[in-house]
């Protein structure tokens, strides 16, 4: 059974942790692999994701974020508010082999309300097919 209130997307990447943690806080690359930010990996660093605006989710196509944890090649989180969101994302890494498990938890979503399911439902889709292709493109062409 999978929970309404949690995406969640656990992968494998060929690429060391040391690697994915830089595509995961370095600003220009999350552009490449997500969207426009000014990301900073601190905690209380208040920063803003844009994109297309969904008028008929509410959203206005600002992501308004704040960095919540920073536990470098471990953990990383963050707020996630807009368009009637207020969730949270949490990027988990371990060391496999070579190369590194990638545990992504999008947390917060409220079932009872449509939009957020519906928002759900667009940002599992993305999250695991659109973001974690972009991801791998990122790190494949990506040095060190």
């Amino acid at each position: 059974m999978t929970d309404p209130t949690t995406i969640r997307v656990d992968q494998y990447l060929a690429h060391p942790p040391a690697k994915v943690w830089r595509a995961l806080t370095d600003s220009d690359l999350i552009a490449r692999w997500l969207m426009p930010n000014d990301f900073a990996p601190v905690v209380g660093h208040q920063f803003t994701f844009h994109t297309d605006p969904r008028p008929r989710q509410g959203f206005d196509g600002v992501v308004h974020c704040e960095v919540l944890a920073v536990d470098p090649q471990r953990l990383l989180r963050w707020a996630w508010r807009g368009g009637g969101l207020d969730t949270m994302v949490t990027w988990t890494l371990a060391a496999e082999g070579r190369g590194t498990r990638l545990l992504l938890e999008h947390s917060g979503f409220d079932p009872d309300d449509p939009v957020q399911r519906q928002t759900f439902t667009i940002l599992d889709g993305g999250w695991r097919s659109h973001v974690w292709r972009r991801i791998e493109q990122v790190l494949d062409a990506a040095s060190g």
